[in-house]
């Protein structure tokens, strides 16, 4: 069907007349599709049964989906479009990207290039995330149609289905575009409309939109654009580890990192500070969220963006990777009354989730939560989380120091970097308050010689940490390929283990596959070293013992470390020698 064809029969589905944000029922009445006694009945049963009113007419069968649908597209003022078999132009069809039509489940009908409006079609007129993210994605305006689930699936699959556009050719088709290698030359000369038409090019669009729904659907965390000399590089980061794209020609640096501007509503003119941004998203129903960070240097600007994608990340304290003892002792520590209990380990491990897990397992209506975050990587419904803002005087410590006067039973502060927040954090829970915080710190014994360090009192430190959790991230075996194997005796050594420690234990890997991108890795999981202070450690913190002597008394005790506990994740065929080795030391 041509393109005139498809504007007469979206413009011919006009919605009904003076009806638009009436309720569906005395809609429905007045398309002669039910009887008021019909409706009358529907909303009696309605008060009883909690259900839309629709659901409760289909389920009576005094209405079909159809009606429903045209009755549901007349209230929110939009068509309802027969679609049938029609034809769309491949110009129209191009306009997105099968990822994004696939995700988004809509079907582009129409684009018209004078006024830069796109007609889509969608299966439910309550879809307006899909609508705000194709304006977002794509720089259209937006006109959505409703059409029939089915026939819109129908046509998803005949026009995305099988023909699905591969990044190797997007990349070689904008290899040609003379109009985007002009730019290349301009160097610093290049005016904003130049650089506003670059970004505004549908065929930058489509590759970045490419690129993010390939990272969302691959539960990539980051995305790097990266300018060097003479090439333009893309990674991005799965399970802790990069990995390359099809590199773009070195032309399209400036468009796409322009673009990426424009969704995050940064000034694309300023090309010589730093700048951080977000895009928000909702792909196929889960909220996803784009930090965006842009960094100068010799070549152009760089460009990460952090993927935040909840449906990615469990905050459940029993899928946080804890062992059963670990679980109980932890459980014990965050339901303290007060006191301080802190997470450790490097940038990337993993501390941040477990506190959230442990903050939403809080979360009651009795307990007032408040957070001081940098940045505020998850929103939870019923904590107050505080973003920090260095440039206007909202650090840690200012923030702990006003929480103190907003009555908190709980805090979390995102990091201690300084003696000012470690001593607002320790009268926090002199003063009956439970404090949650983070160091970087190799493991749990020698966090307590990095709080001395920052200036903080022996005594104030045995008064108030109640606990120390340090952890790192492992890459878990891909469950497809998983097998198992003898380990050489060169792995055993790197774990200070001889063949004889093996009897009867048996030690597994991935062969790589498909579903795991031929890495041989699927998830990661948290190993983790649990310290709780006792009287004993107390005493010996007081004394100044070191290091060393702590982490003695620890074992001693039953705390378990880093590498004994990546030990057992191999024995229970979760993780790989290679993994443990890589993320843990072995201890003095």
């Amino acid at each position: 069907m041509s393109q005139s064809n498809i504007k007469d029969s979206i413009t011919s589905a006009s919605p009904l007349e003076d009806v638009q944000g009436r309720r569906v029922g005395r809609i429905l009445v007045k398309m002669g599709k039910i009887t008021r006694a019909q409706m009358h009945e529907a909303l009696q049963l309605q008060n009883k049964h909690r259900l839309p009113l629709g659901q409760l007419l289909i389920e009576l069968d005094y209405v079909s989906e159809k009606d429903l649908n045209t009755a549901l597209a007349a209230q929110s003022g939009m068509k309802l479009v027969n679609l049938g078999n029609h034809e769309i132009p491949d110009s129209v069809i191009h306009i997105l990207p099968a990822e994004t039509a696939q995700a988004y489940q809509v079907l582009p009908l129409k684009y018209d290039e004078a006024s830069n409006t796109l007609t889509i079609a969608i299966k439910d007129v309550n879809n307006f995330r899909a609508i705000d993210d194709l304006r977002l994605l794509m720089g259209y305006k937006i006109k959505p149609v409703v059409a029939e689930p089915s026939q819109i699936e129908t046509l998803l699959e005949r026009y995305y289905g099988s023909d699905k556009e591969s990044l190797s050719s997007l990349i070689g088709e904008l290899s040609d575009d003379s109009e985007l290698e002009e730019i290349k030359d301009r160097g610093e000369s290049i005016d904003l409309e130049t650089l506003v038409h670059a970004a505004e090019s549908n065929k930058v669009k489509r590759l970045l939109n490419l690129v993010l729904m390939q990272a969302i659907k691959d539960k990539a965390s980051d995305i790097h654009f990266e300018p060097f000399e003479d090439e333009f590089k893309m990674r991005y980061r799965i399970d802790g580890v990069l990995y390359e794209m099809i590199p773009p020609p070195v032309h399209l640096a400036l468009p796409i990192v322009s673009r990426i501007k424009v969704m995050a509503n940064l000034d694309i003119a300023e090309r010589r500070l730093p700048q951080d941004g977000r895009i928000e998203l909702t792909v196929q129903g889960n909220p996803v969220d784009l930090r965006v960070s842009v960094l100068p240097t010799l070549f152009g600007e760089s460009v990460v963006m952090r993927i935040l994608d909840r449906s990615n990340v469990s905050l459940d304290l029993d899928k946080a990777g804890f062992r059963h003892d670990e679980l109980e002792h932890f459980r014990q520590l965050i339901h303290k009354p007060n006191g301080i209990v802190i997470v450790t380990g490097p940038t990337g491990s993993g501390k941040t989730t477990t506190l959230y897990a442990a903050l939403n397992e809080l979360n009651q209506p009795d307990r007032k939560i408040i957070t001081a975050e940098d940045p505020v990587e998850y929103d939870i419904d019923g904590l107050v989380q505080v973003q920090m803002n260095a440039g206007v005087g909202l650090t840690f410590a200012s923030a702990l120091r006003s929480f103190l006067r907003q009555d908190p039973d709980i805090l979390l502060v995102g990091e201690v970097r300084d003696i000012e927040t470690a001593q607002i954090a320790v009268q926090a829970s002199l003063t009956g308050h439970l404090v949650f915080s983070t160091l970087h710190t190799n493991d749990a014994p020698s966090s307590i010689a990095r709080l001395l360090d920052l200036g903080l009192e022996p005594f104030l430190v045995t008064a108030t940490i109640e606990g120390i959790v340090a952890q790192r991230l492992v890459r878990k075996i891909c469950p497809k390929c998983k097998q198992s194997y003898q380990p050489t005796e060169e792995q055993l050594m790197e774990l200070q283990l001889t063949p004889n420690d093996m009897t009867d234990r048996h030690v597994y890997r991935g062969r790589g596959c498909d579903y795991c991108n031929r890495s041989g890795y699927r998830g990661r999981t948290a190993i983790f070293e649990i310290m709780i202070l006792d009287d004993e450690m107390r005493e010996l913190i007081m004394s100044s013992a070191s290091t060393q002597v702590l982490r003695a008394h620890a074992r001693k005790h039953g705390s378990r470390s880093l590498r004994e506990s990546g030990l057992l994740a191999i024995f229970d065929g979760i993780t790989t020698i290679d993994e443990v080795v890589r993320e843990t030391l072995v201890e003095d």
